[in-house]
């Protein structure tokens, strides 16, 4: 699990923007029906965002990202990865998130991402970033080579391994944001990625945080408010860079 029920973004709220949002449920090409949440800007906007969470799905978490998103004029939409086996309907913490996760599978992860992309499209948004959160950072990545025409690919404390392969395949901008003191994927497995993408030609950043742990980017993890702020800047400048 990455982060707890009641964690948020460790984001500034900007009081006063004139934000709405709304529960969706979003259809992917292969019938799947699925939960998403999405937070728009009053102001029409050409930039948005995909939300990839961790591995328990859609919760409040990604849905308060999405405001912030917005909040700084950009329409997001945050989903989640169940329908299939879990329906579209509001969970409870004693939700059993791992049997789902072990039915789910990139491509069938990656035609709701495209059912998101379509949505934000036809809602006036001409260029796609996808930002994802643990399996979600990992799938985000993977978004860069089974989208047409994303703009972007941020991940959070992704496991790697996946994008490393398939590097060649990847025809988006890569940004990694790594915890140096992730148990589970190491500075070798961010190392080979990196190197990956610089042989593939991919524009990338790979960034380790030294010393922080997995799901760093957590308003109660206090100590390492100075790496989640430096990644909430890289995440904006990438987003604005490549738009």
């Amino acid at each position: 699990m990455c982060f707890e029920l009641d964690s948020s973004p460790p984001i500034p709220v900007i009081r006063g923007a004139a934000v709405s949002h709304e529960d969706l449920t979003l259809q992917a090409a292969d019938g799947n029906t699925f939960a998403a949440f999405y937070a728009t800007p009053e102001e029409p906007a050409t930039v948005g965002v995909v939300i990839l969470p961790d591995v328990r799905g859609l919760y409040r978490f990604y849905e308060e990202l999405a405001l912030r998103f917005a909040e700084r004029g950009m329409p997001a939409v945050a989903f989640d990865y169940f329908g299939r086996t879990a329906g579209t309907s509001k969970r409870g913490e004693d939700f059993e998130y791992m049997p789902h996760v072990q039915q789910t599978e990139t491509q069938t992860v990656q035609a709701d991402v495209a059912a998101c992309i379509a949505h934000l499209r036809e809602k006036g948004a001409e260029k796609i970033f996808t930002v994802g959160f643990c399996f979600g950072g990992r799938q985000s990545w993977l978004a860069a080579a089974d989208q047409e025409g994303l703009g972007g690919a941020v991940g959070f404390y992704g496991r790697p391994a996946d994008a490393t392969e398939r590097a060649a395949e990847l025809n988006a901008p890569i940004l990694a944001l790594q915890a140096g003191a992730d148990q589970n994927i190491t500075a070798a497995d961010n190392a080979a990625f990196a190197e990956a993408l610089e042989g593939a030609g991919v524009e990338h950043d790979v960034v380790t945080y030294e010393g922080a742990p997995h799901s760093f980017f957590d308003r109660k993890q206090e100590e390492f408010a100075d790496a989640s702020d430096d990644a909430w800047a890289k995440v904006l400048a990438f987003i604005a860079s490549y738009s």
